[in-house]
C-alpha cells in the first residue's frame, strides 16, 4: 500500500513537472536545424540565462500588479528616465515571466535600447532575449526584424569609428549570424548572409567567407545576393590560390569552380573576366605540376622515376607551354637510358 501511495506521489510530481515545462516559455522553436558552414560554432557561446529577481532595492518590482509595474516603466520611457525605465522593466520579465505583460516589457526593453539609448549592443542582447525565451508569444517576424536592424546598427556605428575593424568585427558578424540562425526563411536572410561575407572579408578569413558563399547560392538561389556570391566566391578563391601555388588540389579545385561560374554568369564582362581567371588558375596548376616534375630529375633518383613523371605530365598537360622543354628532356634521358642499356 505504501509503495502505490509513493508511485502515485511520484506520479503526480512528474505531470508537474511536464505541465511546468510546457507553460514555460523557452529557446529554439523557430530555430534552423542545421549548421551553417563559415558561421562561428555556438558550442562556446554561454547560453541566456532566465532573468531572475534582484535583491537591490532598485532593481525590484515596485508592484505586484505585472500591468501597473508595465505602465510605471512606460512612464520613466515618457519622462527620459531611461535607466528606472530599463530596471522597471528587467523587474517586471523577472518577476512576472509568465504574464502577458512580460512579452510587452521584454519588447519595450530592447526598444528603449536600440530607438532611445542609441545603444545596439545592449538591445541585441534584449531581442535575443525576446524572441528566446518568447518566441511563440511575441510578434516573432516582427522582433527577428528589429535584431537584424539592430546588427545593422551595430555595423554603421562601427563605420564611423577608427577601431571598428580591429576590435568589434566579430561581435557584428556575430550579430547577423543569430538573426540568420532565428530566421533563415526571413526575406532579408540573404542579405543578412552576404553581409557576413563582408564581415569575413574584413577579417581576411577568406576559406570562411567562400563557405557562406556557397550557402548564399544554394539556399538562395534566386537571390541577387546568390550572383554577387558567385563573383566574391571566385574572387576569392584566386586569392587563396595565389598564396598557395604548390596546393595543387586548391589549384584544380578553383579551375572546376571556375568552368562552373562561367556557365553560370549572366554578364558578358563578368564572363570574361571569370575566364581570365581560369586561365590564369589553370597556368598555375600547369606551373605546379611541371615543377613537381623536375623535382623526380636528379642525379639522386632513378632515371625511370623521372621518365615517368615527365611522361604523366604531357598526358596531363600536352598544350602546356613547358610541354616542349619537357618532350626534350625526356627524349635526352631515353637516349641516355637506351645507350647505358647498349653497353
Amino acid at each position: 500500500m505504501m509503495f502505490k501511495k509513493i508511485f502515485l506521489l511520484y506520479i503526480l510530481v512528474s505531470l508537474a513537472s511536464l505541465c511546468s515545462l510546457a507553460v514555460t516559455p523557452g529557446p529554439g522553436t523557430h530555430y534552423a536545424s542545421d549548421a551553417y558552414p563559415g558561421f562561428d560554432s555556438e558550442s562556446n557561446v554561454l547560453p541566456q540565462e532566465r532573468k531572475t529577481p534582484s535583491f537591490l532595492w532598485w532593481r525590484k518590482a515596485k508592484s505586484d500588479d505585472p500591468a501597473k509595474q508595465l505602465a510605471l516603466a512606460r512612464e520613466y520611457v515618457t519622462d527620459g528616465a531611461y535607466g528606472a525605465a530599463i530596471n522597471a522593466y528587467n523587474a517586471l520579465v523577472a518577476k512576472f515571466p509568465l504574464s502577458p505583460e512580460a512579452v510587452k516589457a521584454q519588447e519595450d526593453l530592447a526598444d528603449t535600447y536600440l530607438y532611445k539609448i542609441n545603444d545596439p549592443i545592449n538591445a541585441l542582447e534584449e531581442y535575443k532575449y525576446l524572441v528566446d525565451f518568447y518566441s511563440s508569444d511575441c510578434d516573432y517576424d516582427k522582433a527577428i526584424a528589429k535584431m537584424y536592424e539592430t546588427a545593422k546598427k551595430m555595423r554603421e556605428d562601427g563605420k564611423r569609428i577608427i577601431f571598428f575593424k580591429f576590435a568589434n568585427t566579430a561581435d557584428v558578424r556575430c550579430a547577423f549570424e543569430g538573426v540568420v540562425r532565428r530566421a533563415p526563411g526571413a526575406y532579408f536572410a540573404p542579405e543578412a548572409m552576404y553581409s557576413i561575407v563582408e564581415l569575413r572579408i574584413d577579417e581576411e578569413e577568406y576559406a570562411e567567407a567562400i563557405e557562406v558563399c556557397k550557402v548564399i547560392r544554394n539556399r538562395y538561389s534566386s537571390s541577387n545576393q546568390a550572383k554577387a556570391a558567385l563573383y566574391k566566391e571566385a574572387e576569392l578563391r584566386m586569392i587563396l590560390l595565389r598564396s598557395h601555388e604548390y596546393n595543387r588540389d586548391r589549384g584544380l579545385n578553383t579551375v572546376s569552380f571556375l568552368d562552373m561560374a562561367i556557365r553560370l554568369a549572366e554578364d558578358a564582362d563578368i564572363r570574361a573576366e571569370f575566364q581570365k581567371w581560369r586561365a590564369e588558375a589553370y597556368a598555375i596548376v600547369e606551373k605546379e605540376a611541371y615543377e613537381a616534375a623536375v623535382f623526380y630529375d636528379s642525379i639522386t633518383r632513378k632515371r625511370r622515376g623521372t621518365i615517368n613523371a615527365y611522361e604523366r605530365f604531357l598526358r596531363d598537360y600536352p598544350a602546356s607551354s613547358y610541354a616542349q622543354k619537357v618532350r626534350e628532356r625526356l627524349e635526352q634521358l631515353k637516349s641516355t637510358s637506351s645507350a647505358k642499356e647498349s653497353k
